[in-house]
């Protein structure tokens, strides 16, 4: 497997991408340029290359291009908020959704993107290099097996709220905390992972975050140690 893949640079891959996503409503939305403000070029041009790659790639469906700001740029910058100020791990970053669209909007931040598959690795190096990322590192490995410490994890779409509380804790520094990207069914979730929250003295609340009016709110699972022994 090569380091990298043939492609079309971000100034480049901006005509197509924005052909490719012609038929998504926020496209040419004004207020997501507001929403991002001095850091929608970065964020656009993200949204560009995963436009022209994302299909070929195996990391977006042909269905996605059409909801794809609402479903994953705006759905991922839904967490930025809830991340403090110190370094950030997403955990199967995969796309790079929520990670690169949290270096992108947060270029203060130390940035890990943990990701085991090798292909999509590949992917997040490139792009991150594209965008001229450099506060942000490709980890290629398993959450309980990198070894990094982070402030806050991040994942989208990876796996259950018990499974990640096994498996991003290690992670954590000392008062760290997780900020899961969820669905509807968060609370059931978090209600269903009670036992492995109460074994890892873990608080969880499940937060409503919006974005731009009009855009459905992304939930988000916050998780924090307990400020006292479980009962």
């Amino acid at each position: 497997m090569s380091d990298s893949e043939e492609w079309l640079p971000p100034g480049d891959a901006a005509e197509q991408g924005h052909a490719l996503l012609a038929n998504d409503p926020l496209e040419h939305d004004v207020r997501v340029r507001e929403f991002f403000g001095d850091r929608f070029d970065v964020v656009n041009e993200f949204a560009m290359l995963l436009a022209v790659e994302g299909e070929r790639r195996g990391l977006l469906g042909p269905r996605e291009y059409d909801r794809l700001w609402e479903r994953h740029i705006l759905n991922s910058a839904a967490v930025v908020p809830f991340l403090g100020t110190g370094v950030v791990a997403d955990v199967g970053s995969g796309a790079g959704l929520p990670g690169v669209v949290i270096a992108a909007m947060r270029p203060e931040q130390q940035v890990y993107l943990v990701e085991p598959m090798e292909r999509r690795a590949v992917w997040l190096r490139d792009v991150t290099r594209a965008l001229g990322l450099e506060h942000v590192e490709v980890v290629r490995g398993r959450a309980e097996e990198v070894g990094i410490v982070a402030d806050v994890v991040t994942a989208r779409a990876v796996a259950a709220v018990d499974k990640l509380v096994k498996w991003c804790a290690p992670l954590l520094a000392d008062g760290g905390s997780m900020a899961l990207l969820k669905g509807r069914s968060a609370a059931d979730e978090v209600q269903r992972a009670k036992y492995a929250l109460r074994k890892a003295r873990i608080e969880a609340e499940v937060v409503q975050a919006r974005t731009i009016e009009g855009i459905e709110p992304t939930t988000v699972v916050r998780l924090v140690h307990a400020t006292s022994s479980p009962a």
